[in-house]
């Protein structure tokens, strides 16, 4: 089941299914008005949507358009919570090397997770606002999940249980604020601006074989600027979802409809390229003494849209935006 949230003036916008070309949608609103409402009530609604997506994609759903990825908000405008991991681990080696920190400890066998706003998520054309350039503006693409309820102390395993939906999004960074807000132990704020999704949310049974043991096992294409810029394949992700949902529910409940990110797509292989700017420019102090790649600038765009690795474009959608001055 895909699924996706048109704007309508409403924080919570307007819930429609999406077929599996991604060409087509129709109203869900007679089952539930948005995401949220049907995140809180899934076992309810859960095989009523089912059946309609079905007769989408079979052409006999009543009230049947076209579908416009521009016309969508984030497939949750705004969720209960948002907490973002760095589930790739070469990532976060690389990334101690670019702040110039001490390793973290345990960090090969406890997640580490930040929580950031969710109360306004960008949609998968909206344009960024941003006030400076000097703040040095990253993309990040990565994959997530959307929550059920979860129970508090719940096993890895079990927390597979609790994902409803796959997500793709890019959760922008400025990165020179990161380093002054990491050394004070507190975490990001100012340096995470909103974080923007891709227009289509699924069920983990949309992936097929690419969802491996709470992996999404898909590269992920980015582009800047209409350049290639890396197509990092998620299935090197150290921590599965399973794990990262009952880290952050080790001492708490999570509510239906919070989102856990897996951290910027990594891989090993240099020739895989990059899901974010910052990883680029760490990786050539690396491999050839010096950094030679800026951050965005104001009018620069990004693209970023998950494949199968059969080459046939992934069900989630594109995300494309442009930074501007905010």
């Amino acid at each position: 089941m895909k699924l996706a949230t048109l704007k309508d003036g409403t924080l919570d916008g307007r819930l429609v299914l999406v077929s599996r070309d991604l060409g087509r949608a129709v109203a869900a609103t007679a089952f539930a008005p948005s995401m949220i409402d049907a995140l809180q009530r899934w076992d309810a609604v859960q095989s009523p949507l089912q059946a309609l997506a079905d007769a989408l994609d079979a052409g006999t759903a009543p009230g049947i358009f076209a579908f416009d990825p521009a016309a969508c908000a984030a497939p949750l405008p705004r969720s209960p919570q948002w907490l973002d991991g760095s589930a790739f681990l070469n990532h976060g080696r690389l990334m101690e090397q670019a702040f110039n920190t001490p390793p973290i400890p345990d960090f090969d066998t406890v997640p580490v997770m930040y929580q950031g706003a969710s109360d306004d998520f960008l949609g998968p054309r909206d344009d960024v606002p941003l006030p400076d350039e000097a703040h040095g503006i990253d993309f990040e693409g990565e994959y997530g999940v959307v929550c059920g309820p979860v129970t508090m102390g719940v096993s890895p395993e079990a927390a597979l249980g609790c994902i409803r939906l796959v997500l793709q999004l890019n959760d922008w960074s400025l990165r020179a604020l990161g380093p002054h807000e990491m050394k004070t132990g507190f975490g990001f704020l100012q340096a995470k601006p909103s974080t923007a999704f891709a227009p289509v949310a699924v069920t983990p049974d949309e992936l097929g074989d690419a969802w491996q043991h709470g992996r999404v096992a898909m590269p992920l294409h980015v582009q800047w600027n209409g350049a290639r810029f890396g197509e990092p394949n998620g299935r090197e992700m150290n921590f599965h979802f399973g794990e990262l949902v009952a880290h952050a529910a080790r001492t708490r409940r999570l509510s239906a409809g919070t989102i856990v990110g897996s951290g910027t797509v990594s891989n090993v292989s240099r020739a895989a390229g990059s899901a974010c700017i910052a990883e680029r420019r760490v990786i050539e102090k690396i491999d050839e003494g010096a950094i030679r790649t800026g951050f965005m600038r104001f009018a620069d765009r990004v693209r970023m849209q998950a494949m199968f690795a059969d080459g046939r474009e992934g069900p989630f959608g594109v995300i494309e935006q442009r930074v501007v001055r905010g």
